[in-house]
């Protein structure tokens, strides 16, 4: 048998030990679901109607607004489950599985492998989830298949590469309620960007900071490509946002799981 087929069966048994937590203990699911609807609903029902008649293009009050803060929503829900990756890595670390499975005659690359497919799968049914209460609460995208083809693209690579972040910072982690406060920067970057309101009705200051992080043209190729507002290069930055946390995660993550557990 070859190398490569190792991996493979051994990333398929990690993949299912990581989808029985999943089972196990529902309760990261909920969170990784719940706080988005909470926000969204907030959001929607308590703030829409001031937000949508006081934001520019948004003359259409609620009705406007939960189309315009859906997308951010949306990404919201990925960096909730990354937080909940790091979590779940940073179990396994300080419980001593992951010093166990280092001693194990398995694919060392299965390990992380099945933490990032596991949570890529519970994030993608996550996604599901809040898509469609934002649906009975009035969302309405204009999209059609092949913009929702892609748009599914999108939030799997933007998934992809926050998650890969969150095994490294799990790694990182001396502890779960460390690795639980480290991600929380990617949970306030949407409300930075143009999650919520337009970067141009900001500040100067958060003004630029907003148009040049990375979730801002993430969100507006997902607006652009449910709502048919206008993308321009923000496909192409999300793109190259997307490969670069994913190079830089993947790299760190391998680096940290394949050191001296002395050090």
């Amino acid at each position: 048998m070859s190398t490569l087929y190792y991996t493979v069966t051994d990333s398929a048994t990690m993949l299912r030990r990581s989808l029985r937590h999943m089972l196990r203990y529902p309760s990261m699911t909920l969170l990784v679901i719940g706080m988005p609807v909470i926000l969204l609903l907030l959001f929607t029902y308590v703030f829409g109607a001031t937000l949508g008649a006081g934001i520019g293009a948004l003359s259409g009050g609620r009705t406007a607004y939960v189309n315009y803060v859906a997308p951010g929503i949306i990404l919201l829900t990925v960096a909730t489950a990354a937080q909940g990756t790091a979590i779940s890595v940073a179990m396994d670390t300080t419980e001593g599985i992951i010093a166990r499975f280092r001693t194990m005659a398995i694919s060392r690359a299965s390990v992380l492998t099945g933490h990032v497919l596991g949570w890529m799968i519970q994030t993608m049914l996550s996604l599901a989830v809040v898509i469609g209460v934002a649906l009975l609460m009035g969302f309405r995208p204009s999209a059609g298949p092949f913009a929702w083809i892609a748009a599914i693209g999108l939030l799997a690579m933007v998934t992809f590469a926050l998650i890969w972040l969150s095994v490294a910072l799990g790694l990182v982690s001396k502890s779960v309620e460390t690795a639980s406060n480290l991600p929380m920067f990617l949970m306030l970057l949407p409300f930075l960007g143009s999650g919520f309101v337009p970067t141009g009705s900001t500040p100067a200051v958060v003004r630029y900071f907003a148009e040049y992080q990375p979730f801002t043209p993430v969100i507006e190729t997902l607006r652009g490509l449910l709502m048919g507002t206008p993308i321009g290069n923000s496909a192409i930055l999300a793109v190259a946002w997307c490969a670069a946390i994913t190079l830089v995660g993947y790299v760190w993550a391998r680096a940290l799981f394949n050191r001296d557990p002395a050090q």
